[in-house]
């Protein structure tokens, strides 16, 4: 497993992130990023810093193994208690684009999901 190069930088983030995930309950959030503090944790060269990351009831569902920049990000939010605990039966998706600009959008898991990953346990 590589080394956590930007967990330092989001946790730096965390408390914005944080305010960020609650206000996305009402509306899509943005937050940019200051460039500068990615660069100097790594060069991720001209694959850069964007990815897409999609959380359902507090676990990511998408593939985002090759990015560790959203790698480190979700660490952060996993181990923030208060970030953990808003993330229950929610789906956010949390995205960085080549701007720097961090998207966060959360909606409600449907019940009839819901319904569904109870059946599959």
């Amino acid at each position: 497993m590589e080394e956590r190069k930007y967990l330092q930088t989001w946790k730096k983030y965390a408390a914005v992130i944080r305010l960020h995930l609650k206000r996305s309950s009402n509306e899509e959030q943005h937050f940019l990023l200051n460039k500068t503090d990615f660069e100097s944790a790594g060069d991720r060269g001209k694959s850069g810093y964007t990815f897409n990351m999609l959380i359902e009831n507090g676990k990511v569902v998408n593939n985002i193994s090759g990015s560790a920049v959203a790698r480190d990000l979700f660490e952060t939010i996993k181990t923030d208690e208060v970030m953990k605990e808003f993330l229950k039966e929610k789906t956010v998706k949390i995205n960085v684009g080549k701007a720097f600009m961090l998207t966060i959008k959360t909606s409600h898991i449907s019940s009839y999901k819901e319904a569904a990953v109870v059946a599959e346990a």
